[in-house]
């Protein structure tokens, strides 16, 4: 069985985009997608400097646009036409759920860019009102590491395996966790502009509570993992009731993956801006062979990687 991830925010870098406007189809693709947000994603994506796409307003809707355009690049179709193979369970991390909601059929192409332009407006403004942020804390005793957090008044907010936690609020409560790490980890603050998937972003889930009846959700088409609980979600309208949730709780990723482990996941397949993800896989499913699709030189080696894992147990293939 092949998975098919989408990674979050702080996953993009400057200019990543550039060598997949040498595709065909892509500089189109992701023309429409800059339309559809407002944003001029394909200079975000190529010519923009690090600090411009940090802002939240301008990474979650490239993030969510470069899986799409690497989607169809890799698969051709989109949504619920994508052609994936017959033995696929998709999930994304945080913003990255959007994607995934996207390419399994559960939200229009349309829609996802709706939802992750509201998001990430909402969630901009939200943390422009108080100064917050986040940290990755790798390592380290789990007990201890929750000590440290409650200690300096942080929330786990991304509780990402492979002994992974990442930690979420003011500036200052940062800082005190950086000054005072506990023991034998490591504290590594991340390129996002807010304490996201805390109380500290409950305002934005209002605004997309509003945005929700002028959404059309619906089933899946290929087994999708909520980030709330790892399981598969049931209906296309819990996904996106869960999704609006996401904002101010908890990301399970560690979750996603013991799901993964149970279906029998034989591969990994990470969607741009790869990295992140099969990074956690290597120490949370150890084991597990992986595919960081950054380029389109990764292309050839990604569809042969389908190729081994996107089977069904009878051999069939979609691809």
């Amino acid at each position: 069985m092949l998975a098919i991830v989408c990674p979050g925010q702080g996953s993009q870098t400057p200019g990543f985009l550039s060598p997949w406007l040498e595709v065909p189809g892509v500089a189109d693709h992701l023309q429409q997608l800059s339309d559809l947000t407002g944003r001029d994603l394909v200079a975000h994506g190529t010519v923009s400097d690090e600090e411009t796409i940090k802002d939240t307003a301008v990474a979650q809707p490239l993030i969510v646009a470069a899986g799409l355009i690497a989607a169809r690049a890799l698969f051709g179709g989109s949504g619920a036409a994508l052609q994936l193979p017959a033995s696929t369970v998709l999930a994304g991390h945080s913003v990255g759920e959007i994607t995934a909601t996207a390419l399994a059929g559960a939200l229009p192409e349309g829609d996802a860019m709706a939802f992750v332009r509201e998001r990430a407006n909402a969630m901009a403004q939200t943390a422009a009102a108080t100064p917050t942020g986040m940290a990755a804390v790798l390592g380290g005793d789990p007990d201890e590491v929750a000590t440290a957090l409650s200690a300096a008044g942080l929330t786990a907010a991304n509780a990402n395996g492979g002994g992974q936690t990442v930690a979420a609020g003011t500036l200052e409560q940062i800082e005190t966790l950086l000054a005072a790490p506990p023991a034998k980890a490591r504290v590594i603050p991340l390129k996002v502009a807010g304490a996201f998937h805390t109380g500290h972003m409950e305002p934005a889930v209002g605004a997309l509570e509003a945005l929700v009846p002028s959404l059309h959700p619906a089933a899946p088409t290929a087994p999708l993992l909520s980030n709330y609980d790892g399981a598969a979600v049931v209906s296309g309208e819990a996904n996106l009731a869960s999704m609006v949730a996401q904002v101010s709780r908890p990301v399970r990723w560690d979750l996603c993956m013991e799901t993964m482990a149970s279906l029998g996941v034989t591969g990994i397949l990470e969607l741009p801006p790869a990295g992140t993800l099969v990074g956690l896989a290597r120490r949370g499913l150890k084991g597990v062979p992986t595919l960081a699709l950054k380029s389109p030189e990764d292309l050839d080696a990604a569809r042969e990687f389908i190729k081994e894992h996107g089977q069904s147990a009878t051999g069939e293939d979609r691809n």
